[in-house]
């Protein structure tokens, strides 16, 4: 009995670290190759390694919240701010925290993108402009714009009550879209007519206005953040332009798969089980209608499969989407559960794609050749 429920609970606790594997350390083995261009920028290597855990906002506002015991870090808090120096931070990534999920990173990351993770963490997270270390950029906003734009670029409650129009808010999609760096440069310098927003040529030096802009950019729109995601740029290298041709044409033209096939290893899935492991687990990147638009869909390279595409529906049959479900995908976010579900699992959530998406996908093509 000891040894049964050894293993029990060995198994629940892995079954909670695989959806945190994707892009953590725990995951490299299961997940696929999660080794970045050592070019890339701080914020994909956060992305990579640590906001699984400690959130996109660094807040530690994520799907591992609920799983960790202790929680992950959040390192936006007064007492982060007080605890964390910068070589106990460099510490901890590069040799983990006894005692909590935190992994060591230093078998993965080189000690140069240890520090720029740490700095990004600490310049774009850590609140308080008189953190040693922190940017020009960082202090400058922390003391000229955070009063108004907020610690986080989101507006603060003071200006949403007290100025109209309200603050731009850095972070919406429309200030990516709208805000070139050179607009963003003349604003702060020769501000905004009819709005709150001042001039400040007079008070700021050319190199300290572009500081400032270009750490808005960094720290809250986040722009260039997709450059070294994992699974654009495995071991540093990018697919060329005639390769990604190619592949594109050899997907215009999907193969077709046996749709009659059954599981394998004569398993039968129960697709309601399979729900709701797919809706816990899978939802997040592919979407809870199978079309790749999940919540964390939008910063993923390359993206999630999207299971009701014309291709999905020609090739994803029982066995396809099981081996896929069991193996995972290297290069790419897509974990291998096998290391922690039963074939039976393996079977109830193939069952249910299969049913949901890509049965569903052939009955509406079946249906639309009925003649009138």
């Amino acid at each position: 009995m000891p040894r049964l429920l050894a293993r029990s609970l060995a198994r629940s606790c892995a079954r909670a670290l695989i959806g945190l594997a994707v892009i953590s350390g725990f995951g490299a083995a299961w997940a696929g190759d999660r080794r970045v261009a050592g070019n890339s920028p701080p914020a994909a290597l956060y992305h990579n390694y640590c906001s699984v855990c400690h959130g996109d906002q660094g807040d530690g506002q994520s799907r591992a919240k609920g799983s960790l015991n202790p929680p992950p870090r959040d390192f936006t808090t007064a007492q982060s701010l007080t605890e964390l120096t910068r070589p106990r931070m460099i510490a901890a990534v590069s040799a983990g925290v006894p005692g909590t999920a935190m992994a060591g990173f230093r078998t993965q990351l080189a000690p140069q993108q240890i520090e720029a993770v740490v700095d990004y963490v600490r310049d774009t997270f850590m609140r308080a402009s008189s953190l040693a270390g922190a940017s020009r950029g960082r202090q400058i906003y922390a003391k000229s714009c955070s009063v108004c734009h907020g610690d986080r670029g989101t507006g603060s409650m003071w200006a949403a009550a007290n100025l109209a129009p309200a603050p731009r808010d850095f972070s919406s999609a429309a200030s990516r879209s709208e805000l070139t760096r050179d607009r963003m440069l003349a604003a702060v310098a020769g501000g905004r007519p009819g709005t709150a927003m001042a001039g400040f040529a007079t008070q700021l030096k050319g190199d300290d206005i572009a500081a400032v802009v270009d750490y808005i950019r960094s720290a809250f729109m986040r722009i260039g953040d997709d450059v070294g995601i994992s699974g654009t740029q495995a071991h540093g290298t990018t697919t060329a332009p005639r390769a990604l041709a190619a592949a594109a044409t050899a997907r215009a033209v999907p193969p077709k798969a046996d749709m009659s096939l059954p599981l394998p290893h004569g398993l039968k899935g129960d697709a309601q089980s399979g729900r709701a492991f797919y809706v816990a687990n899978c939802a997040t990147c592919h979407g809870e209608r199978g079309d790749g638009k999940g919540p964390r869909a939008y910063f993923i390279n390359p993206k999630p499969r999207v299971l009701i595409s014309d291709e999905s529906r020609a090739s994803f049959n029982r066995p396809a989407i099981y081996a896929a479900v069991s193996a995972g995908k290297l290069g790419t976010e897509m974990p291998a559960w096998d290391k922690v579900l039963t074939p039976q699992e393996i079977a109830n959530v193939s069952e249910y794609v299969f049913q949901s998406f890509t049965r569903a996908g052939a009955t509406v093509q079946a249906s639309s050749r009925r003649p009138p």
